[in-house]
C-alpha cells in the first residue's frame, strides 16, 4: 500500500509539473512585449545571398520558426531612412505622417529644417548638440503612441538606434524614452523631450565605457576571404570609398580612431559591425532594467541596427564588408533572440524584423558591366536651370532650395512678378525632364489637383505633403542615383530600394510564407489588430492575415 501511494504521489507530482511547464509555453491572449528589429539598408536579396554563411539561430531561426512576408514593399517614392522609420511606426504614408524627407524647406521661416532637430530641446547625457531633437515634426501617432494611450500610460515604449532620427520616429510622441549614440562622447544619449535625466541604469551602462573597449578592436572577416568569392566583389576594388580612406581588411580601430589628446573618433563604430553589437548590448540592458514584458501591460521596444546603413554607403551592396557585417549581425540577432526567449519567453514576445529601405547597386559597377545607368548631377542641373529661368523671366533668385529630388521655388518672387505659379512649376518640370537620368518630373499643382490610383505617379503622390514637399518632384531612371559622394544611395520606388524583408516571430506566429504583396504600412495596424487597440490615427494599412495559428 505504501509503495502504491508513493507511486501515485510521484505520478500526480509529475503530471502537475508537466502541466505547469506546458502552461508556461501557452501564448497569452496578448504578447507581453513587441520587439521591432529594423535593419537599415537591408536589401531583400541579402537573406538568400548570405544564407549558407548564417548560423542556425539568427536569420535562419526567424525564417524556420516564423512567418516570412516575401513580397513586402514601401509604396512611395522617397525611400529615405527617416521616412521609412516613420512609415513603419505610423502605418501611413509620408503624405499623412509628414516626414517627407530627411530635410525640407519651410517657406514661412525661409530656412531648411531637419526632420527631428529641435532647438527647444537639450541633450540628456552627452555632448551639447547630440540630443537636441524631438518627434514634433511627426504629424500622426505611432503604434507605440497607441499602445501607451490604450493602457493609459502603463505600457512602456522605448526605441534605440545609433541614429537619433531612427529612434525618435520609431518611438513616437508619447514614448517613455528614445536613445541614440553620441559620436563625441561614445555614450547613449536622449533628449529633454523625453526625460530630465538619464535613468540610473543608462548612466551606469555608459560609465562602463563599452565604446572605448570596441575602439580597441580590429574588424576582421569571420571567414577567410576566399569564402566570400562569388557573393561579393574583391576586397580591394575601385567602387568603394572605405573608412578613413582605407578599404581593405583588417580595420584596426585603435590606429584609425585616435585623434588628439587621447580622444577617440567614436563615429568609426557606425561603420563597423561593433556599432550593431553595441546597440544590441544596450537594448538587452534596457529590457532588463526597465522590466519590459514583465507585467500585464504590453510593452514595445524598437531596435534599429544602423551600422549597415553606413557600411553600405561607403562600401556598397556588392562588398565583402557588407556581407561580413550581415554575418556578424546574424550572430547578434541570435544572441538577442536567445536572451528574449530566456528572459521573457518566446510565447510572450512578438518580433517583427524588417528594414527602412534597400539600396541601389553602384552605378559605376553596373556601367562597367554594360548597363545603362549613371549619376544625376543635381548641382549641374540646378546651375543650368537657374540660367534658363534668368533668361526667360529675368534675373532673380527663382530657386530657394533643393534636397533629394525635390525643388523648392521662390513663390514670393513669382507672385511679385505676377507670374502664374502652376505655369512656372510646369516650365521648371519640363526643363528638368530633359536631363539624362530623369524619368519623370511632377509639379505640386498636378499632385494637388489630380488623383493617380496606381503606377509611379501614385507613389510620388504618396510621398507628397502639400505643406512640406517641393514645387517639383523628380523621379530618376532605374539604377540612377544622385551624385552625393557615397558608393550607393536609396531614394526611389524601384524594387532594389522599396522591397525589403519582413519576418514575424514568436507569440502565436506560425511557420509560413506569405507570397502576396504586403505594404509596409500594414505593420502597425497588424500589431493594433493583435492587441485589440486603435491603429495609429492616420493609418492606411490593413492587418496582415495568416500570421497566427489557431
Amino acid at each position: 500500500m505504501k509503495k502504491t501511494s508513493i507511486i501515485l504521489l510521484i505520478i500526480i507530482l509529475s503530471t502537475n509539473i508537466i502541466r505547469s511547464q506546458s502552461s508556461t509555453r501557452i501564448p497569452p491572449e496578448k504578447p507581453k512585449l513587441i520587439v521591432g528589429i529594423i535593419i537599415e539598408q537591408m536589401r531583400h536579396d541579402y537573406i538568400n545571398r548570405y544564407w549558407d554563411k548564417f548560423g542556425e539561430g539568427g536569420f535562419k531561426r526567424l525564417l524556420n520558426e516564423g512567418t516570412y512576408c516575401k513580397n513586402a514593399n514601401f509604396n512611395y517614392l522617397f525611400t529615405q531612412t527617416a521616412v521609412g522609420h516613420a512609415t513603419i511606426a505610423t502605418g501611413t504614408t509620408p503624405s499623412y505622417h509628414g516626414i517627407v524627407s530627411e530635410e525640407w524647406y519651410v517657406r514661412l521661416k525661409d530656412k531648411v529644417i531637419n526632420c527631428v532637430l529641435d532647438d527647444k530641446e537639450k541633450t540628456i547625457g552627452g555632448s551639447y548638440e547630440a540630443g537636441r531633437m524631438s518627434p514634433r515634426q511627426l504629424l500622426t501617432t505611432t503604434i507605440g503612441d497607441e499602445i501607451r494611450l490604450a493602457s493609459f500610460g502603463k505600457s512602456k515604449v522605448i526605441a534605440i538606434s545609433l541614429q537619433g532620427k531612427s529612434a525618435i520616429l520609431s518611438a513616437g510622441q508619447t514614448a517613455n524614452a528614445a536613445y541614440w549614440f553620441d559620436d563625441e562622447s561614445g555614450k547613449w544619449v536622449s533628449s529633454s523631450y523625453y526625460m530630465k535625466d538619464l535613468p540610473a541604469w543608462a548612466t551606469s551602462f555608459n560609465e562602463k565605457k563599452f565604446a572605448d573597449i570596441y575602439m580597441t578592436r580590429s574588424w576582421e572577416t569571420k571567414f577567410p576571404l576566399a569564402e566570400y568569392v562569388n557573393r561579393c566583389l574583391p576586397d580591394d576594388n575601385k567602387y568603394e570609398i572605405g573608412i578613413e580612406g582605407k578599404r581593405t581588411f583588417p580595420y584596426n580601430l585603435t590606429q584609425m580612431g585616435s585623434i588628439y589628446k587621447n580622444k577617440k573618433k567614436f563615429s568609426l563604430l557606425r561603420y563597423t559591425p561593433f556599432g550593431n553589437t553595441y546597440t544590441k548590448d544596450f537594448a538587452i540592458q534596457a529590457i532588463v532594467s526597465d522590466s519590459l514584458g514583465k507585467d500585464d501591460y504590453t510593452d514595445m521596444l524598437t531596435v534599429s541596427f544602423s551600422a549597415t546603413e553606413f557600411i553600405g554607403q561607403n562600401f556598397g551592396p556588392e562588398s565583402v564588408e557588407m556581407m561580413d557585417a550581415f554575418i556578424k549581425l546574424d550572430e547578434d540577432i541570435e544572441h538577442f533572440l536567445n536572451f528574449l526567449d530566456q528572459e521573457i519567453g518566446k510565447q510572450n514576445i512578438l518580433v517583427y524584423l524588417t528594414s527602412d529601405h534597400g539600396a541601389a547597386q553602384n552605378p559605376d559597377y553596373l556601367a562597367d558591366k554594360g548597363i545603362s545607368v549613371g549619376y544625376f548631377s543635381q548641382n549641374a542641373a540646378l546651375s543650368l536651370l537657374k540660367s534658363y529661368l534668368n533668361a526667360v523671366y529675368g534675373r532673380g533668385d527663382w530657386v530657394k532650395s533643393y534636397y533629394a529630388q525635390q525643388l523648392f521655388l521662390n513663390r514670393d518672387l513669382i507672385e511679385d512678378s505676377k507670374l502664374n505659379l502652376a505655369d512656372f512649376q510646369q516650365k521648371v518640370a519640363q526643363f528638368l525632364l530633359q536631363f539624362t537620368g530623369v524619368a519623370n518630373t511632377v509639379t505640386a499643382t498636378t499632385l494637388q489637383t489630380a488623383y493617380f490610383p496606381d503606377g509611379v505617379y501614385s507613389k510620388i503622390q504618396k510621398s507628397y505633403n502639400q505643406k512640406r514637399s517641393g514645387d517639383v518632384l523628380i523621379n530618376l531612371d532605374p539604377g540612377w542615383i544622385e551624385k552625393n559622394g557615397t558608393t550607393t544611395s536609396h531614394n526611389s520606388s524601384y524594387a532594389y530600394d522599396a522591397q525589403v524583408p519582413l519576418i514575424w516571430y514568436g507569440w502565436k506566429v506560425k511557420r509560413a510564407t506569405i507570397n502576396e504583396i504586403v505594404d509596409m504600412t500594414d505593420i502597425a495596424p497588424t500589431i493594433s489588430y493583435f492587441l485589440n487597440i486603435s491603429s495609429p490615427n492616420a493609418s492606411v494599412g490593413k492587418p496582415i492575415l495568416g500570421l497566427v495559428g489557431q
